[in-house]
């Protein structure tokens, strides 16, 4: 109990931030190709209420802490309409790219914080584990959630990307491969497919917290 309770205090805010991050990024950036649809829900926000999701926001991030490791999960998806863009190809491909694009923008701002608290930080501050851990799950988190989006099977951010590029009747069959999309989990998360999409992803990491170690010392 007392590891469980340690794993959820180390990963819930940075969870919370990043899943309430990427569906704000969606909203903001369909409020500026001209879809208010997201806004006048009242999602534009950070407040987590706002966003939360009973079994993203709940169920599957404390499965995830009860294992031990970092939470995964995700938010309610923001309402977007797309006949509403001034643009629509550019519209749905950054839309959908916000979102990842959200996480990897918190995955450098949390590697460097992690270097700080490397290169800063005394390693005898009672604080030091707590803040060490917290900013290196962050990391984790947020590359997971974002390589995990930009796969291009539907309904994740990354096949909107692609129906961007589609015409209509292309676009509804791709969109068709949505039934599977359950399979396709399943598929994601008994088998080790997700953990080798994640290598460059978890590389890139690495590379960031070097680099901003390296800088800051």
């Amino acid at each position: 109990m007392q590891e469980f309770v340690y794993n959820v205090a180390i990963n819930l805010p940075a969870f919370l931030l990043a899943i309430v991050f990427h569906e704000w990024a969606h909203a903001r950036v369909a409020l500026w190709f001209g879809d208010d649809t997201a806004y006048r829900d009242g999602r534009l926000t950070f407040n987590p209420a706002v966003h939360a999701d009973p079994i993203g926001t709940l169920v599957f991030p404390l499965i995830g802490a009860a294992m031990g490791g970092i939470m995964f999960g995700w938010a309610r998806p923001v309402p977007v309409d797309p006949r509403r863009f001034k643009n629509h190809r550019s519209g749905v491909f950054w839309v959908s790219f916000a979102g990842p694009g959200a996480n990897i923008l918190l995955s450098v701002v949390s590697a460097l914080a992690f270097a700080a608290v490397v290169t800063m930080m005394p390693q005898s501050s009672e604080y030091y584990r707590l803040a060490y851990d917290m900013t290196r799950n962050s990391i984790l988190m947020n590359l997971v959630l974002a390589v995990f989006n930009l796969i291009p099977f539907p309904p994740l951010d990354g096949s909107k990307m692609v129906t961007s590029f589609l015409d209509y009747n292309q676009a509804r069959k791709y969109e068709e491969l949505q039934r599977y999309s359950f399979v396709f989990l399943l598929v994601l998360w008994f088998t080790n497919i997700f953990s080798y999409l994640l290598y460059p992803a978890i590389w890139f990491g690495e590379k960031m917290m070097n680099m901003f170690i390296t800088m800051l010392s």
